[in-house]
């Protein structure tokens, strides 16, 4: 394995796999990056309508998560003895996550999960699972502590 790919979406049990993935990649002396995936809402009501939001909401949506995986980047990449990159992405994190890990020939996934439980997986989705079942490599989910 030459190339990890992680998906982080900025919370404690993103930080639990970027430790693995981090532990991983020096055993392995595999590079590793750091992913993010954003959306940009976009609200529809019942009538049919929909609110848009504008190209400067957009921006700052854009810039407040680029911020956010520079800081991610920066606590460990000179401690972490492995080389780290981040690519910032907008769209369906689990599309974008798969298409991703095939541009760059990952060789791996390692992404969080919340551990909800079934009712919360099956009302709300979960991205790793839907990465898992969408993958065209190996995926390792790291689990985070169980949600109530």
């Amino acid at each position: 394995m030459k190339t990890l790919l992680l998906a982080h979406d900025f919370n404690a049990t993103s930080e639990l796999a970027l430790d693995k993935a981090i532990e991983l990649a020096r055993k392995l002396s595999a590079k590793l990056v750091v992913a993010h995936v954003y959306s940009v809402p976009v609200y529809s009501f019942p009538e049919g309508s929909s609110l848009i939001p504008s190209a400067e909401d957009a921006a700052r949506i854009a810039d407040a998560a680029q911020r956010s995986l520079d800081q991610v980047l920066a606590r460990r990449r000179d401690t972490s003895g492995v080389e780290i990159s981040g690519v910032l992405r907008a769209g369906v994190p689990d599309e974008e996550i798969c298409r991703l890990a095939e541009e760059i020939g990952a060789d791996m996934i390692v992404i969080g999960t919340h551990g909800r439980g079934a009712v919360a997986r099956a009302l709300l989705g979960s991205v790793a699972q839907k990465v898992v079942r969408s993958a065209k490599v190996p995926v390792l989910s790291v689990r985070g502590p169980q949600s109530a």
